[in-house]
């Protein structure tokens, strides 16, 4: 890290995934210093400060990005807020990493243009920074399976809780929102491409109105698809099978990857069936969300360009809003 000061971030919210997940990786690396936490509520605020060992806490968003102290926030509010929070953070002067998903719908999205000069922004898919997806993209990019042809994934929970906010479509809620965008970013990013035309399956929950049964196929063009399934209220699962013409990639644990544990993905050039002599590929031990943290203050700092920005965010909404499309129409959707 050479001399370089870490980055003072704040945490814009209480939400559980920043206080279990994001903040916990923060702190894995020398890159940030996590130094303020806001909740629209100043007795949350001091509590979670306190709790989790906090020095500073606010009782509003606004103040949070009003101290002259901090330099950059994570905001894990709910979706329908993304946008807005985004820009009154930058226009503070605060550089942004935003929940995924980025926005409510592309058009949405397109607002981050007015993010001022200078401002750093990143949508949070920490899937691009762990060591396995890297691997996984680095054989593809290699030949280790042939000519790349299909990823096929899975990704489901179970919630049937009205007053959760994945259950409530006007805050962003439902499956292809809140779960869908990791089989179609980590695509994205092994096939080095964008997809071309999308057609959908949608499911609605009668009584939420959210998708809970989202099926997809994406045509990434020179013969590469993309087929994915995501629940909302079917059994907990995550699995990614990357499939060329002399091997296939299997990720196990593709996006809820433990923090600071090894991780295996299986090398399976076809020899034998049922994986009667499959590689495994053990990765190091690591906190995706640290490593996401650190590539966020790196582009601060100017050491390292994000190879992201808000254009990636609006290609991911544009894709969204065409599987949403076909699952009305039943009709393939180009992009």
């Amino acid at each position: 890290m050479s001399t370089q000061k870490p980055v003072r971030i704040g945490v814009v919210s209480t939400a559980r995934i920043a206080r279990e997940k994001v903040i916990p990786g923060f702190r894995t690396t020398p890159w940030l210093e996590v130094a303020a936490i806001a909740s629209r509520n100043t007795e949350t605020a001091k509590t979670t400060a306190a709790a989790l060992g906090i020095p500073t806490a606010h009782g509003s968003y606004e103040a949070l990005f009003a101290d002259p102290t901090i330099e950059a926030v994570y905001i894990p509010t709910p979706n329908d807020s993304h946008v807005d929070l985004t820009l009154a953070a930058a226009r503070a002067g605060k550089h942004v990493l935003c929940e995924k998903p980025a926005a409510m719908n592309a058009g949405d999205a397109e607002r981050l243009a007015a993010l001022p000069p200078g401002i750093v922004y990143l949508e949070a898919f920490m899937v691009r920074y762990h060591p396995q997806w890297l691997k996984t993209r680095e054989l593809v990019r290699a030949g280790a399976i042939g000519r790349p042809a299909a990823a096929q994934s899975f990704f489901s929970y179970f919630l049937d809780d009205p007053a959760n906010i994945r259950n409530k479509p006007e805050n962003g809620g439902g499956g292809l929102w809140d779960i869908g965008v990791y089989p179609i970013v980590t695509a994205r990013f092994v096939f080095d491409a964008e997809p071309q035309r999308v057609i959908g399956l949608i499911e609605l929950d009668p009584k939420f109105g959210t998708d809970v049964l989202t099926s997809a196929i994406l045509d990434f063009g020179e013969g590469r698809h993309l087929t994915f399934t995501v629940g909302t209220q079917t059994v907990p699962h995550q699995r990614v099978n990357v499939v060329g013409s002399a091997g296939r990639i299997e990720v196990l644990i593709p996006f809820n990857a433990p923090a600071m544990q090894e991780t295996v993905i299986r090398l399976d050039r076809g020899t034998a069936l049922g994986d009667a002599e499959i590689e495994e590929i053990r990765l190091p031990a690591c906190d995706q969300y640290g490593l996401q943290g650190e590539a966020f203050a790196k582009a601060i700092r100017g050491v390292e360009p994000l190879a992201y920005d808000q254009n990636d965010a609006v290609k991911m909404m544009k894709i969204l809003d065409a599987i949403v499309e076909s699952g009305k129409t039943g009709r393939w959707v180009s992009l």
